[in-house]
């Protein structure tokens, strides 16, 4: 459904993408899940770590089915690296763990996810950079450093922000591309106004896009490669309606990525049957949702955790929020700053 202002798509379109043999793997999933939550209350560490590694086994089994899911504690199969991402999971899981620490490991999981999409493929040529140094004695130093040459992969690149969660994810996205690029590009943006409706069910859920608060030029779009980085996929709504939206004005990507830092077995299965050429890249994969479609066994209101809590009465608009960053992210980032400032005021 849609008006002048706002796009409107229910849970029951979603659905309709999904196969028998999706729905089936689901149902699986679930009926475990159902077995672990009896582990809880109160802990029973050893059923639940019994629990947890079969759940984990049968998802990897459902991964294998699906190549446009990549789950980097599946990918990469080295302990060291499923020890990294499990510890990182760990620390964004907590429900002790403060802002500034879930700032930092959030980018840690976005440097990580960078490097699963764009540069661990043993594919990936080898490039040079060079750097000057702050040594000129005898003369002006420099320095020779090989670095993955991804220029192609990563300079067609547009970042497609789902605000409000999804702004400081994307704006560190957009920083490793910039990094990684010999030409330092920096990305586009586009930003979306999308949210859900928290008061409905995960069974008639309803994804709201605001076009009135959206800045975005569909040009900027077409043919290119569109990035979202979003620190949760629990019903992939938000992304569909973006990019359904995007394609019924007659804008085409090249690619599309999705980032997130944990992502629900069900949204991920809804994004890569219902967008083609999308991949999922996902630090962690967790089983099922809850009624409310709050992915579980989660990690809280990702957004939050980021930004802070908005009052109802009083939401923070795109500026205010980043004035709320604080100088040390707003330093680190002011590229990517610059980038969107130009986007919302011009």
């Amino acid at each position: 459904m849609k008006n002048a202002e706002k796009i409107i798509l229910k849970a029951e379109d979603l659905d309709g993408y999904l196969t028998k043999k999706d729905l089936d793997d689901l149902a699986l999933v679930k009926g475990m899940y159902d077995e672990t939550l009896k582990t809880f209350s109160p802990v029973n560490k050893e059923g639940a770590i019994k629990s947890f590694d079969k759940i984990g086994h049968e998802l990897q089994r459902i991964c294998a089915e699906h190549p446009n899911i990549k789950v980097f504690s599946f990918e990469n199969t080295e302990e060291g690296s499923h020890a990294e991402a499990s510890r990182v999971i760990s620390k964004l899981r907590d429900v002790n763990t403060s802002h500034h620490e879930f700032v930092y490991y959030s980018q840690r999981a976005y440097e990580m996810l960078f490097r699963l999409a764009y540069t661990d493929a043993p594919s990936v040529k080898k490039g040079h950079i060079v750097v000057q140094t702050p040594v000129t004695y005898p003369v002006q130093n420099y320095a020779v450093h090989k670095i993955p040459d991804i220029d192609s992969d990563i300079e067609n690149a547009v970042m497609c922000v789902m605000l409000r969660g999804a702004l400081l994810p994307s704006m560190i996205m957009s920083k490793e591309v910039e990094e990684y690029s010999s030409h330092k590009y920096v990305t586009p943006f586009a930003l979306f106004k999308i949210s859900r409706d928290d008061s409905k069910k995960e069974a008639d859920m309803e994804y709201v896009l605001d076009l009135k608060k959206s800045f975005f030029n569909l040009e900027d779009l077409d043919g290119k490669d569109w990035i979202f980085a979003d620190p949760m996929n629990a019903t992939g709504g938000s992304l569909v309606t973006v990019v359904k939206y995007l394609q019924a004005q007659g804008v085409k990507p090249r690619s599309i990525k999705f980032f997130n830092v944990i992502s629900a077995l069900k949204g991920s299965l809804r994004v890569t049957r219902a967008l083609e050429n999308c991949t999922c890249y996902t630090l962690w994969l967790d089983p099922v949702m809850n009624e409310k479609a709050y992915i579980m066994p989660g990690l809280g209101d990702a957004g939050d955790r980021l930004n802070g809590c908005d009052r109802k009465e009083n939401p923070r608009n795109i500026i205010r929020l980043i004035s709320d960053y604080g100088s040390h992210i707003t330093g680190l980032y002011s590229d990517q700053l610059k980038k969107i400032e130009e986007t919302v005021l011009e």
